[in-house]
């Protein structure tokens, strides 16, 4: 790679690495270290095809979709996972938000790894059931059914997030 293609490569990074953790952290379920690792290979694979990429971000997305799919298909899986605590917020909007997301964390983090993944696809990153389908190699039915089973366990393991106002609106649906 040349040094020009080298630099843009370092801009790109520099620039989308805050969101794209955002987005692996989530995928991973709250798992700082696996989203870490998520977001390192996506970005690997990136770098040794740059040149030939139209879209860096799309890229480097579908590479992290595509590569927690293959995390799920393994025959081990993690049991237990750390987290730590949340820091102190103050101001009760901030605390509320805060709390907010903590509580979503922790309740994605009880899905298995195709639910939490299909969960974020189709209401964090807003993706049409049909480009979930595309990204994950699976029918536009697996993707409601699972979609579908994810929030109904979702609400099941998680009744905390009844605290909040409409929480399950950040999911797509209202509460029933």
């Amino acid at each position: 790679m040349d040094d020009d293609a080298e630099r843009a490569f370092r801009e790109f990074v520099t620039a989308r690495s805050p969101a794209l953790m955002r987005v692996a952290y989530l995928l991973a379920g709250g798992d700082q270290h696996a989203a870490e690792d998520l977001l390192q290979s996506a970005l690997a694979r990136t770098f040794t095809k740059w040149r030939s990429i139209e879209s860096p971000e799309a890229y480097v997305r579908h590479a992290m979709y595509r590569q927690q799919v293959s995390w799920w298909r393994l025959a081990w899986r993690r049991n237990e996972m750390a987290v730590a605590e949340p820091p102190e917020v103050s101001g009760p909007d901030e605390a509320h938000t805060a709390e907010l997301k903590i509580v979503v964390r922790r309740a994605l983090a009880r899905l298995t790894p195709r639910q939490r993944t299909m969960l974020v696809l189709r209401y964090f990153e807003d993706l049409p059931e049909s480009t979930v389908a595309a990204q994950l190699g699976c029918s536009v039915g697996t993707v409601r059914s699972t979609s579908h089973r994810a929030l109904a366990r979702l609400r099941e393991l998680s009744p905390e997030l009844r605290a909040f106002d409409d929480p399950y609106t950040i999911f797509g649906e209202a509460t029933a």
